[in-house]
């Protein structure tokens, strides 16, 4: 049991949208699916990417095409959604649902994958409370596409990496040395997969569908591969609600 939890949280942390509440995609009116045109995008079309974009035009464009300003000032978020694991070496899937709430770095994840497991931890901005002792959480801002609202802050450094096959690859370092290699479509700007190194392990999200919901772009569907020295878990997930920037009480981060 504690095996799949672990990998389900460590999993969620690093989720594209770890910035988002609940809203059904079709049913709300606002929402727009991956094959939204830029006619009906309210999303500005970001800076061209060409052979000779610098790493800081690089996270510059991928900022924009995530929704730019709305993005960046993005104050709290909730994602609601179906995973599927797979463990190492397993042809077996394990199902579950998930619900995971930030605001700024405080964080809540409760998982259901009943009979196996139910799970919930909970971060303050201080200090984590976790069903599984022992099992601490990062402060979801400092990985993945939160930090690209961040890029050009002082503490963070942008650099090149080498492209992957039609993707443009770049890098973001803080000033503790917390990690994301991100590549993107040069075609959209659109951060198609990134890698976070943390802990000894390796997670590497790839991107498939995206839903633009209030001017911002939210990863809809995509897998996540975890590289362990007890090999390779495998999830994939379907978010199915989401919003923004609702008032989020403190009761629900706190710690008992």
């Amino acid at each position: 049991m504690k095996k799949y939890a672990v990998i389900f949280v460590l999993l969620l942390l690093v989720t594209p949208a770890s910035s988002v509440l609940a809203q059904t995609p079709g049913a709300a009116p606002n929402a727009k699916s991956n094959g939204a045109s830029a006619a009906t995008s309210t999303i500005a079309a970001p800076p061209a990417i060409t052979d000779k974009s610098t790493p800081v035009e690089l996270a510059r464009a991928a900022l924009a095409a995530l929704g730019g300003d709305k993005f960046k000032n993005l104050k709290s978020m909730m994602l609601v959604g179906d995973a599927t694991l797979y463990a190492p070496n397993s042809t077996q899937s394990v199902p579950g649902k998930f619900v995971m709430v930030t605001a700024g770095d405080k964080v809540r994840i409760d998982i259901d994958a009943s009979p196996i497991f139910k799970f919930k931890q909970v971060f303050d901005g201080r200090q984590s409370l976790s069903s599984i002792p022992g099992l601490e959480m990062p402060p979801a801002s400092r990985f993945g596409m939160p930090v690209l609202a961040k890029y050009d802050q002082p503490g963070y450094t942008v650099s090149a990496l080498p492209d992957k096959k039609k993707l443009r690859g770049f890098r973001i370092v803080d000033s503790d040395g917390n990690t994301t290699d991100f590549f993107i479509d040069p075609a959209s700007g659109r951060v198609m997969q990134y890698i976070i190194p943390y802990n000894g392990v390796t997670f590497g999200t790839e991107n498939s569908k995206f839903m633009e919901v209030e001017g911002v772009l939210i990863p809809s569907s995509f897998s996540q591969r975890l590289e362990t020295q007890l090999g390779a878990y495998f999830a994939e997930y379907k978010v199915k609600n989401v919003k923004l920037n609702q008032p989020i009480g403190d009761d629900v981060f706190v710690i008992q």
